[in-house]
């Protein structure tokens, strides 16, 4: 996400190096390059005139204390005005009224509003809510069928509707229904169109007149740069949207939009859509995406993944078997691989991980597929297929059982030899930590992915 722009900036940083401070003449050329960096971004351009005209004023004569560079002064500054463009902190959910408290999701047709749907209820049931699904899209078979289908993997409740319903009738049976069952939330998808038009606008203010939600939801699809944002502009002339959700930050889109749509429409980013997944929706906060623009990372939101996602008595279990140093085994290495994909693969965590660690990762990767998403897969397949005597005592595991372990697999005997290779370098690993020797498993990790520095 954003790396063009990522990369753009840490030129920047580059150009600095020596001043003694930041003045007028040696931040012009950086701020010509931050400039090319947002527009090559996409990003709106009166937003990229403001923002730099204000990095400029905040910047020149900023004193390049202590241990910082030019450059990381000027990263300073740069961080807090991008925080400042798209919202300065998060806007959570508003759901302070008398149950059911509603949420209209509004949006074209394609830009993920009834997988967003799915996903914030995901994200609400994990908050303890209880949540009722509605679909109000008579238009598309399909799209209530989606519905319906997220609505059972996620494991809340559907209100029936058909294409031969009227959407307010719908809605009001629905809004009846989630009172009458104590529901806390109610979440209605609305159909959508390829265009902004005047009978859907008309169609979802009737919606929004029956319903009453205290969230009205933008959805909007980031790969569409800045018509992004004037669509966004368009919505929230014909609503009183509440906030935006910006979706498929995690394929190729150029950005500008998360950084155009606060600034633009004044309706605060609310969630980011960071992967297909039904856990791919995250909370939006402005400083956490500028520190991940300019290369610093987002741990914050690595550990809030964590605490979600990860079984915290097996993850005990391993931490009382590397502090004793021993009986770190193939279950627990396939258990490890199995937490790293819950957390949303590891193209997901790479992502938030500070720029240096981020291409040490990502070149480990590289060579030979050794933290390659589909290679976990295959992992967890490969030891799926051994016994649990093979599983605890991997040192018994020798050719004819290759051979079998492989065929069981299907995958080749050489990787099961990789594998357990793999697995030889972490169970060094693991005895280091239990010795306390961190220097010595940063040369192991070495060892273990050749592309880390």
């Amino acid at each position: 996400m954003l790396d063009s722009l990522t990369n753009r900036l840490a030129g920047v940083v580059k150009t600095l190096r020596g001043q003694a401070r930041l003045s007028e003449a040696n931040i012009q050329d950086a701020l010509r390059e931050v400039r090319v960096a947002l527009l090559e971004a996409d990003v709106a351009l009166p937003v990229v005139k403001d923002f730099v005209a204000r990095v400029r004023e905040k910047a020149i004569g900023e004193e390049v204390v202590g241990s910082l560079t030019p450059g990381q002064a000027l990263v300073g500054v740069v961080h807090r005005e991008l925080s400042e463009l798209m919202g300065s902190q998060n806007d959570a959910l508003n759901l302070a009224t008398v149950p059911p408290a509603v949420i209209l999701m509004a949006g074209l047709q394609g830009s993920g509003k009834t997988t967003t749907t799915g996903k914030l209820a995901k994200l609400l049931l994990e908050q303890k809510k209880k949540v009722l699904l509605v679909s109000c899209d008579t238009y598309r078979p399909a799209a209530i069928e989606q519905l319906a289908t997220l609505a059972r993997q996620v494991g809340v409740e559907l209100f029936p509707s058909n294409i031969g319903q009227k959407p307010e009738d719908i809605a009001a049976g629905a809004l009846d229904y989630a009172r009458k069952h104590y529901h806390d939330v109610l979440i209605v998808d609305t159909a959508g169109r390829l265009t902004v038009d005047e009978a859907m606008m008309q169609e979802i203010r009737r919606l929004h007149q029956t319903l009453q939600p205290i969230e009205t939801l933008f959805v909007v699809d980031s790969m569409q740069g800045q018509d992004a944002v004037n669509v966004a502009k368009a919505f929230g002339e014909a609503l009183p949207l509440t906030g935006v959700v910006l979706t498929k930050l995690d394929g190729d889109a150029r950005g500008g939009a998360a950084l155009s749509v606060r600034h633009v429409t004044g309706k605060p980013v609310k969630f980011i859509g960071v992967s297909e997944k039904l856990n791919g929706l995250e909370p939006f906060f402005p400083d956490r995406l500028a520190a991940r623009i300019l290369g610093m990372g987002d741990v914050l939101a690595l550990v809030e993944e964590a605490r979600r996602t990860v079984d915290m008595d097996e993850a005990e279990k391993l931490a009382k078997k590397v502090k004793s140093g021993k009986g770190f085994d193939l279950e627990d290495f396939r258990s490890q691989m199995q937490q790293m994909k819950k957390m949303g693969g590891l193209n997901a965590l790479i992502d938030k991980l500070p720029a240096q660690l981020a291409q040490a990762a990502q070149g480990a990767a590289g060579k030979g597929g050794a933290m390659d998403d589909k290679v976990i897969g295959r992992t967890v397949g490969i030891i799926d297929s051994m016994t649990p005597q093979e599983r605890t005592k991997p040192e018994l595991i020798k050719a004819s059982r290759k051979r079998r372990i492989a065929t069981g697999a299907g995958v080749s005997v050489q990787e099961v030899n990789r594998l357990l290779s793999q697995f030889e370098q972490m169970q060094k690993m693991m005895k280091m930590m239990g010795k306390g020797g961190m220097q010595k498993m940063m040369r192991g990790m070495k060892g273990m992915f050749p592309g880390m520095r």
